[in-house]
This record gives structure tokens, C-alpha cells and sequence, in this order.
């Protein structure tokens, strides 16, 4: 009889043997975890915070000035970085008194014109919504209902009284630094062939959202959307009216229950109770923890960040992240991925008011840059109407600013010339309000749109793929160079 032959290994063999093994039992020779990066903090910390905590204890001062007198806190903090000479001096340059001449393409009303409007419409001043909880969300909702119940019990058809969120109700108030909405109202009526279809997708989002809030679960715009496509059609049908019912009811948006998706993103000096769990955003990874849609979940938040870095791109925020630049110096940093999401707006409005620390901004050197920034500080013309929540004023421009390209000699190569549309839109911010008011933002965008140059952040990684984190941002706080 032949010799039984010798059976060859299997992988499912070896897997069984590594199973058994003292390595997968915990053993003596289980696999090392391996250890966390330690990130020190610098040597020259403190030299090269010592103008951001000026720049801190300045903001301080200004807001609890504030609240002892009761009134806005303004646009400014008190001092004023010189991005020439590194020297911090006296509030007065970049005051709304003191911008150049020129129409604003926004209208601009300052608090007194507005009351003496109401007065004389005996109308309220702005339109500004506050927050509500889900029962008294559901018990507007149900009061608009009853109002159509009414008209159609009456045979008159049905008709809805909205505030207008044109861009003619669009105020910039200098005192509040921040886009509010005006108090312009219209109806949409069912029997008017041009409104029914608006009218309906009204009533059926006004429906959901109620069974929505019954339920005390939140959804995503997506979500809404995808509940009636037939009558939606497209989604930024049924977003144009979440906006709407928000004004209506007089709640923000998120009280609604409806959100978008994750979008932004936080690493750093930060930690907060998010819905029960404990976040520590130093031991969330190497990509930080995703910004929640649900912001009022978020309690308890501590930190020891000396600032806030605001950046635009992903890719910038990821080479800080990795670097655990936050560890070398306190901070907290933020992205949005480019155009902010309400999430990010919120929560980032929400830190620097319980913080009162300072934001310093990181955006490309092009027009899309400086609106990005604008929608930060001043908000955006959609969502007017909440800017008291969604705005965070006076962000310093820390960098990329187009001084930068000559005062650190970026190789042509990594200067991009500006198009047609780049310039328009840089023409047509030197109108805006908030670029107006500030002498120093004009002079940089006045040389941006002379000499048609423009460069993203990362072409600061042509001097090396950490010069970002280990010499331009250092030189800059040292410097206190942020406008």
C-alpha cells in the first residue's frame, strides 16, 4: 500500500493555529498596541503667543464691558494687529467710521434707521427668530394649520403670510456687524395659479416636519426631500421652504429637527459632553471628531486652546492634524471643507462665545477666500434671518493674504493668474460692507485685483511639505501678523 501523502498546509489551518495561540488568548505573546505620537509643546510657546493672548485678554475685556453696559459688543476687540511693524495699538483704524467712501452693494441701515422705520410702519425693527423647544415648535406649526383650517371652513381658499427672504430685505447693520432680514412680508396663496405648487409643498413640509417633532427624532434635508419627490421635484425645493416655515414659526432651522450631513471637522484643545458621551477632540484620531449637526446636543465644553484656527481646505487642516500642531500650541482647529455648512457656522459661533478666545482665519489668497470668510462673520443672505446664532464677528485674516506672496517670495510657479470672473467677483466685494469697514482688508484685496495674482494655501508647501505648520504659522502669530 502506498504511503499516505502529506497534506498540505491550508490558510483556514494557520488562521485555526493563530487563534489558539497564546498571542490571540492575550498571552505572553500578544500583539503590541502600538503607542501614541507624543506631540510636546514648544520650547518658544509662550514667545509666540505671547500677541494672540493680548489679542484673548482684549476680547475678554471688550465682552464683559459689554455686558455690564448691556449693548452689542460690536465689531471690534479693542486692539488692533499692525501687520507691518508686529505692534498692537488702539481701537479706531478699522471702524466703520473710519472705511472709505463708496455704496456698499448690500443695504446697509444702521440700528437707529431701522427703529425709526418701525416706528413709522409700526412693524418691528429686523425679523430675528429665537430658540424653541420641540413643544413649541409642534404648537406653531398647529397654529398655522388652524389658520388654514379656517379660510378653506370659510371657502376662501387658503393663504400663507411669510417674511420675504429676497435680497432687497437683506440689511447689513454695522452695529450688529452681521446681515440681518428686514420686515418685508408676502402671502402664497392656493388660488393663484403661479403660488398653488408653492403653497402645497408648504403645507405637506409643514406636515412632516410636525411628525417630525412627534416623534422627537431629527432627519436630513435628503431625507425630507425623498418623503415626496412626485411634489418636491427637486430638493432645493423642499429646502427653500424649511427656511420659510422657520421664519413663520419664529424658531431657527435646527429646531426643526431637519439637518444636513456632517461636513466640517475639529481637532484640538477641545472637549465636550456630545448627547451623553464624553469627546476628547485630542484623541479622536488623526483626522479630529466630525462637527455634529446637532449642536444643541453639545454641553459642557472645556477647553485650554489659546485660539481658534479656522481653515478653508481639507488638505490644510490635515497637514495640522498630522503635525499635532495643536499640541505645540494651543489650539483648537476648525474646517469646513470650503463653503461653510450650518453646523460649522453654528458650532463655531457657539465656542467662541462660552471660549472668548480668538479666530484666526487660513483661507486661500483669491475673491472665493474673502466670501468664504464673509459668511463666517457676517452670514449669508439665506439664512439672514438666523445670523444672530450663525455668525461669528471679527475673524482676523491670519493668512493667506496676497502680501504674503512677495513678503515670503513664492516662487512664480505657485502664483495662479486671476480670471475674468476672479476679478469681478474681487471688484464686487471692495462694495461689500464688511470690506469697506476695514482699511486694511480694502489694501489687500486692492492689490489682489491690480496685480491679478492668486495662490491657494498649499503652495506654501513648495518651501517643503511642514513649512505650514513649522514656519509660516509660527512666524505669524509671533509676529502677531493678522489683519
Amino acid at each position: 500500500m502506498a504511503p499516505p501523502s502529506k497534506r498540505t498546509k491550508r490558510p483556514m489551518d494557520s488562521l485555526a493555529t493563530a487563534a489558539s495561540s497564546p498571542a490571540a488568548a492575550g498571552g505572553a505573546g500578544a500583539a503590541v498596541i502600538p503607542k501614541k505620537r507624543v506631540v510636546k509643546r514648544a520650547a518658544d510657546a509662550d514667545k509666540v503667543l505671547a500677541k494672540c493672548r493680548q489679542l484673548r485678554d482684549a476680547l475678554r475685556q471688550k465682552q464683559s464691558e459689554s455686558a455690564l453696559s448691556g449693548g452689542s459688543s460690536g465689531d471690534e476687540w479693542g486692539i488692533e494687529s499692525d501687520s507691518d511693524d508686529g505692534k498692537v495699538g488702539k481701537k479706531g483704524a478699522g471702524t466703520a467710521e473710519a472705511a472709505p467712501k463708496g455704496k456698499a452693494k448690500t443695504q446697509q441701515l444702521s440700528l437707529a434707521e431701522l427703529k425709526k422705520k418701525a416706528v413709522e410702519t409700526e412693524g418691528k425693527a429686523y425679523l430675528e427668530v429665537a430658540e424653541m423647544n420641540s413643544t413649541e415648535v409642534m404648537e406653531g406649526i398647529e397654529n398655522v394649520a388652524m389658520g388654514i383650517a379656517r379660510q378653506v371652513l370659510a371657502k376662501q381658499g387658503f393663504q400663507l403670510d411669510i417674511p420675504s427672504r429676497a435680497a432687497s430685505n437683506q440689511i447689513y447693520v454695522p452695529e450688529l456687524d452681521r446681515i440681518v432680514l428686514g420686515d418685508k412680508r408676502g402671502t402664497r396663496s392656493f388660488l393663484n395659479v403661479k403660488e398653488s405648487r408653492k403653497a402645497a409643498i408648504t403645507t405637506r413640509v409643514l406636515q412632516l416636519l410636525h411628525a417630525v417633532l412627534l416623534k422627537r427624532i431629527h432627519i436630513t434635508k435628503r431625507d425630507l426631500f425623498y418623503t415626496d419627490v412626485k411634489l418636491f421635484v427637486d430638493q432645493s425645493e423642499s429646502d427653500g421652504v424649511l427656511d420659510d416655515v422657520a421664519t413663520m414659526i419664529g424658531c431657527t432651522r435646527s429646531n426643526l429637527h431637519v439637518v444636513a450631513s456632517d461636513k466640517g471637522l475639529v481637532v484640538g484643545k477641545i472637549s465636550f459632553y456630545e448627547d451623553g458621551d464624553f469627546i476628547d477632540c485630542t484623541k479622536m484620531g488623526v483626522g479630529g471628531k466630525a462637527i455634529p449637526p446637532y449642536i444643541d446636543k453639545i454641553e459642557n465644553i472645556q477647553s485650554d486652546a489659546e485660539f481658534i484656527l479656522l481653515v478653508e481646505k481639507e488638505a490644510a487642516y490635515m497637514r495640522m492634524a498630522e503635525d499635532r500642531f495643536y499640541q505645540r500650541y494651543p489650539c483648537i482647529v476648525i474646517t469646513a471643507k470650503g463653503q461653510p455648512d450650518v453646523a460649522t457656522r453654528m458650532f463655531l459661533s457657539r465656542i467662541t462665545s462660552e471660549l472668548q478666545i480668538p479666530v484666526l482665519a487660513m483661507v486661500d489668497s483669491d475673491p472665493y477666500g474673502l466670501k468664504i470668510l464673509s459668511v463666517y462673520m457676517q452670514g449669508s443672505k439665506n439664512m439672514s434671518y438666523d445670523s444672530a446664532s450663525l455668525t461669528t464677528p471679527d475673524i482676523k485674516w491670519l493668512g493667506l493674504r496676497p502680501s504674503d506672496l512677495n513678503r515670503y517670495d513664492l516662487p512664480d510657479q505657485c502664483r495662479l493668474k486671476m480670471t475674468e470672473n476672479d476679478i469681478k467677483t474681487g471688484k464686487e466685494l471692495l462694495q461689500e460692507a464688511f470690506i469697506m469697514k476695514n482699511p486694511k482688508w480694502m489694501k489687500e484685496l486692492e492689490r489682489m485685483v491690480k496685480t491679478k495674482e492668486k495662490a491657494e494655501i498649499q503652495a506654501l508647501s513648495s518651501f517643503g511639505f511642514q513649512y505650514i505648520t513649522e514656519v509660516y504659522l509660527p512666524r505669524k502669530l509671533r509676529e502677531g501678523d493678522w489683519i
